[in-house]
């Protein structure tokens, strides 16, 4: 698990998965003959919200966020990007 990301408004955590050659693994999941089998937590700070993107919303996670680190963004446009994922984020985040 790794941190990718953090500011005062979101939080993307990273769970690094294998590339699996075996297509039975998760055959939703497969990308270029492999399958990938980690996946993203995005949490809202303040909604105190959170989604966990796996299988092909995960790879296609992955592949807005390559493209938008390509041109350099702001804090302020990565929040903006990661806000389109608010509609999405249904689970609560509780401390115990």
């Amino acid at each position: 698990m790794h941190m990718i990301y953090n500011s005062p408004m979101y939080c993307v955590v990273e769970f690094p998965g294998a590339l699996a050659d075996e297509p039975e693994v998760a055959a939703t999941r497969v990308r270029g003959g492999h399958a990938f089998l980690g996946g993203y937590e995005i949490l809202d700070k303040v909604s105190r919200r959170e989604i966990f993107l796996d299988g092909q919303l995960a790879l296609h996670f992955r592949e807005r966020v390559s493209e938008l680190i390509d041109t350099e963004p702001s804090m302020e446009e990565i929040d903006e990007f990661l806000g389109e994922f608010d509609t999405l984020m249904q689970q609560p985040v509780v401390m115990h």
